[in-house]
């Protein structure tokens, strides 16, 4: 295995083998089931009624508006669990959470916590509590999940003979909340020990310090994974109380606080940055281990953490909301983040920390926004459409009772003023990780502009230039992550781009020709024209750029013809001229034989100009930012032989 592949990455690049490996045997036989562990019960399961009539939108708390698409989904989900008289039994059939959608994944099983939560809340709109086939197909929905269970304690999800992190992680969670609902309820007795039986062993491998699988090394893997582990062992020993095993979780908690999270700020996903997990889910299971453990252990990462993703992001003027540093994530594409989010969606429960934590606030919405989309929830007529299979996600009914805090919107006013883009109209800032991982992020008068430059941690991040920001009207470029024809690079006749590459930099204080080096630690001291220079690891493409207080210059220089390519972003309004005369509209592909191109926006011009006339082109994607889809984002693409300049101008 070589330094920068992970196990997860080869588990993913096994799943085809695994699946494969499975066709033509009997469905019994792809379940890791234990030695001797067969199903408890025999024969039919009653069938969970339908809701005799659609739910009173108004019944519903506010905040529990989001247990209604689960509450009308819920029969369809129970009455997909297997109650065949073989080792199947208790399956939950039919692709309703996870893929793989194969027997031996036990993340499948992770909605036992949802079904839990409907058989023993009291709620006027709940008719499922102390439901009788509810209760029965529950019963062998855990039965199931625990026989999976690998003898040491662990899960599998990729394959059959997996011991995973992740759906060991998820476990712990997912089990002792089931159980905190069953004994609070005083159902399933007989059940009940086995939960904790399943829930100490499984702990006892994740807590292990000496289990690499879990504690990866300097460089804490997929942060989120330990996160929700840790706080399902919390949650679990608070249930059965293990002396040895508080201990280890006390240890692996500040394990984690020393190995998660990157010297830049932000939280591993995988190995580099991630703005998606670790505000969707990391955050989340940070909150529900400070409630489990009763105190605020990972309140100084989650402010280290914010104060990185401030930089991550800057708002469009007109409201739309946040647009982010996409091309250097390392795993879950964002692009933007919307003003007012959809409601079912399991970020919220990181709002809690906006009280304590004022600069995440940014990343929520306004409560008074949230209120309003509530109240036209509740006094929408309609009636409350199901979960369509594989939109299930069980994170959302369990994170529901950990409750939220939306920030009011002067609150969130003032959070968004803060954000560095917003604040400063001048600084430099360079966030490095000792892995070799560059991320700099600089703000002149006329914009703003992150990059990612050096080792990449993975494939999916694109190296470079990442977005261009105005403060008044807003992005102009945004380079997407993983794909070499959405990012901002050169592009070679083979498709490759130097986004697609490691680039070995050298900073400057002025002109790469004739500015002076600059090491690392002091770019931050730049504050005029800061230049850089970089090299692909091949050395196909060299590219010096000068980032100058109203705009960039980039000199390019390959050895194979190239192509500069850079990703507009569009509005509906903006007019695009070439240097020719004539114009491209928003949506269509346009070309000419021109030296340069304009995009005039509400008052503020983004000019682009290279030497020669040449045939350039741009041309629509199906990129669309923001949920009001008035951004699609265009690619233009000029040319340029061995050697290109470029002037980017703001004006």
């Amino acid at each position: 295995m070589s330094p920068r592949t992970t196990r997860r990455t080869l588990l993913i690049g096994g799943l085809s083998a695994a699946a494969g490996a499975l066709v033509g045997r009997p469905p019994a036989l792809a379940a890791p089931l234990r030695p001797g562990r067969g199903p408890a019960a025999t024969g039919p399961l009653p069938r969970v009624a339908a809701l005799p009539h659609p739910p009173d939108r108004t019944a519903f708390e506010p905040h529990e508006q989001r247990f209604a698409a689960y509450l009308v989904t819920l029969a369809a989900m129970a009455n997909d669990i297997d109650d065949s008289d073989t080792e199947l039994r208790g399956y939950q059939v039919g692709g309703w959470w996870r893929t793989p959608s194969e027997p031996f994944n036990a993340r499948i099983s992770e909605h036992v916590a949802t079904y839990a939560w409907f058989l023993t809340a009291e709620r006027t709109w709940n008719p499922y509590r102390g439901d009788d086939a509810l209760a029965a197909r529950l019963d062998a929905a855990i039965d199931y999940y625990v026989r999976l269970q690998h003898d040491d304690g662990s899960w599998p999800e990729y394959a059959p003979d997996e011991h995973s992190r992740a759906a060991t992680a998820f476990a712990l969670g997912y089990l002792s909340k089931t159980l905190a609902r069953l004994r609070d309820a005083d159902l399933l007795p007989e059940r009940r020990p086995e939960i904790s039986a399943a829930l100490r062993r499984a702990a006892t491998w994740f807590l292990d310090p000496a289990n690499e699988g879990v504690w990866t090394g300097d460089v804490l893997e997929f942060a989120n994974q330990p996160a929700a582990g840790l706080a399902g062992a919390a949650k679990a020993l608070a249930l059965d109380p293990d002396p040895g095993l508080q201990a280890l979780l006390e240890d692996r908690v500040q394990y984690f606080v020393a190995h998660a999270q990157s010297p830049a700020g932000f939280l591993y996903e995988p190995r580099g940055m991630d703005i998606a997990y670790n505000l969707n889910v990391t955050l989340t299971e940070l909150h529900e281990l400070h409630v489990e453990l009763g105190r605020p252990v990972m309140l100084p990462t989650v402010r280290r953490l914010a104060e990185w993703l401030r930089y991550t992001v800057a708002p469009e003027p007109d409201g739309a909301g946040l647009i982010c540093f996409a091309s250097g994530a390392a795993r879950t594409p964002m692009d933007v983040l919307d003003a007012v989010t959809l409601d079912r969606q399991q970020r919220d429960l990181g709002s809690v920390f906006s009280r304590q934590v004022p600069d995440l606030a940014v990343f929520y919405p306004a409560a008074e926004d949230r209120a309003a989309q509530r109240s036209a929830w509740a006094s929408d007529p309609a009636p409350v459409p199901p979960l369509a299979p594989g939109d299930t996600n069980p994170r959302i009914p369990a994170n529901i009772p950990y409750g939220e805090r939306y920030p009011a919107r002067r609150q969130r006013d003032a959070a968004l003023r803060r954000l560095p883009a917003v604040r400063r109209s001048r600084f430099t800032e360079l966030r490095t990780d000792p892995q070799g991982q560059h991320y700099l992020f600089v703000r002149r008068p006329g914009y703003y502009l992150p990059a990612f430059l050096g080792t990449r941690p993975n494939q999916v991040v694109r190296a470079g230039l990442g977005l261009l920001w105005h403060p008044e009207v807003g992005t102009f470029v945004h380079g997407a992550q993983s794909s070499n024809e959405w990012c901002w690079a050169t592009v070679l006749p083979n498709g490759g781009t130097d986004g697609a590459a490691d680039l070995a930099v050298t900073y400057y204080d002025g002109p790469a020709d004739d500015g002076s080096v600059v090491e690392p630690e002091d770019v931050g001291g730049v504050r005029g024209d800061l230049g850089l220079r970089w090299t692909t690891g091949g050395g196909n493409v060299t590219t010096s750029v000068l980032l100058r207080d109203d705009g960039l210059d980039r000199e390019v220089a390959t050895t194979m013809d190239g192509v500069e390519q850079v990703p507009l972003v569009l509005l509906d309004d903006d007019v695009v001229s070439w240097s020719d005369g004539t114009t491209a509209g928003r949506g269509t592909t346009a070309t000419a034989v021109a030296s340069g191109i304009s995009v005039h926006r509400r008052g503020v011009t983004l000019t682009i100009t290279w030497d020669d006339a040449v045939e350039a082109t741009v041309e629509p994607t199906p990129r669309v930012l923001f949920a009001d889809g008035s951004r699609r984002c265009h690619v233009l693409r000029v040319p340029h032989g061995l050697a290109g300049r470029f002037r980017y101008t703001l004006g």
